[in-house]
């Protein structure tokens, strides 16, 4: 179990580290190997096999974490490319154990004492041992039956990275590479970053259920939640790029068939109360999709936010509705719907979108009226509108019409 939790963590400290130098490069998992990380066009830049053991000893040359490893790597790459191809992907093994002098473990490391030619000659001759260990047998095998030129490749693509840090050690190292300084929110920052990595391993790892799966996670958005959890700590405000201002007509009218503007109308809001709200709308959705284009937020963060939103909706919302009547008049109800809209709009003026900072106004009414552009489809706990039988108007496109 405890290898199962260290990959899922070698995984995020690995992306971490590389998002200084690309932060396009996308991380995932079990598909070809323990863990992949992509290049911008998709294509597996590296193969990585994660094993930890407690007692952290030497490698040993016959063992299975080693072999098994090459087996899966050639299995991978018959898959990837060409065997006349000489650009392979980095293969690397990641182990908490030692790799001794002269062994070709030691050959295969990253630093100064890398030979791959020393490396080969070992691997061919403990591969071809007949008295080596059955339980990789067939591993050892299955790379001698590779022809010279291609385990010369293979030899060549692979690296080892010896000593790694125990599952127990790996926080100070992940916090370093997120840029999280020492601090009395060091620790908390890091768990809540550790615990939105879970889920979205749990993400990389479903493969049945495509609405729950996801087939990478890029560097971009790793830092983009360290900054949200971050930034909550020392109350970092979002950038605004969207300069507000009166819109024209013709914008007005490209969401006259909107349920936005639909939702207004059932309320008899003036022309010029609509064309304000239009206009916190319209540029909240753009500056939201700025700020998501540009990895300022997540998407996580926005459901959590339109989550908030909607609390303050429902607390306007049924303060109000409970005073409704069999016998209210339309107009009656009418007016109702209007304190709703006034008394929601001045609750989620304040609602910041990342928690310990300061959002502009209207990003909040804005996103509220988004919600309610989406009242006829969205999930129970996202739908809202004004005027208190909405439900039952969203339900109904004859009666949305008529209004």
């Amino acid at each position: 179990m405890t290898g199962y939790l260290y990959q899922c963590e070698l995984a995020l400290l690995e992306l971490a580290r590389r998002s200084w130098q690309d932060p396009t490069v996308e991380v995932r998992m079990e598909l070809l190997d323990d863990i992949e990380f992509l290049d911008p066009d998709k294509n597996p830049r590296e193969l990585l096999q994660a094993k930890h053991r407690e007692a952290a000893g030497p490698l040993s040359e016959t063992g299975k974490d080693f072999w098994r490893s090459v087996a899966s790597w050639i299995d991978a790459l018959e898959n990837l490319s060409d065997p006349a191809d000489t650009t392979l992907p980095i293969l690397r093994l990641v182990s908490t154990q030692s790799a001794p002098p002269g062994t070709f473990f030691h050959y295969l490391s990253a630093g100064p004492d890398r030979d791959e030619t020393k490396a080969l000659e070992r691997m061919e001759r403990t591969a071809a041992d007949d008295e080596g260990p059955g339980t990789t047998a067939d591993d050892r095998e299955l790379f001698m039956k590779l022809t010279p030129a291609r385990r010369k490749q293979l030899v060549r693509a692979i690296t080892v990275n010896d000593a790694a840090p125990l599952m127990s050690d790996l926080d100070p190292s992940l916090a370093k590479e997120l840029g999280i300084t020492p601090s009395d929110h060091a620790q908390a920052a890091l768990d809540e970053i550790k615990g939105w990595w879970y889920g979205m391993a749990i993400k990389l790892l479903e493969r049945r259920n495509p609405q729950r799966m996801r087939a990478s996670v890029s560097a971009q958005e790793l830092m983009c939640r360290r900054d949200e959890v971050t930034g909550r700590y020392i109350g970092r405000n979002l950038p605004i790029t969207e300069t507000l201002r009166h819109l024209t007509q013709a914008e007005i009218v490209q969401y006259n068939d909107r349920l936005v503007v639909t939702q207004m109308r059932w309320i008899d809001l003036p022309d010029e109360e609509v064309a304000m709200h239009l206009r916190d709308y319209h540029y909240a959705r753009a500056q939201r999709s700025e700020w998501l284009r540009t990895f300022k937020i997540t998407p996580d963060r926005i459901d959590e936010y339109e989550g908030e939103l909607h609390y303050e909706w429902e607390n306007a919302f049924r303060r109000r509705t409970r005073r409704i009547r069999d016998d209210m008049t339309e107009e009656q109800r009418q007016t109702i719907g209007q304190e709703i809209l006034d008394a929601t709009m001045d609750r989620v003026a304040d609602t910041p979108l990342r928690p310990g900072s300061v959002t502009a106004p209207w990003i909040g009414t804005g996103s509220v009226h988004g919600l309610s552009d989406q009242a006829g489809s969205a999930e129970p706990d996202r739908q809202l509108g004004w005027h208190p039988d909405y439900r039952n108007r969203c339900k109904s496109p004859d009666e949305t019409q008529e209004q």
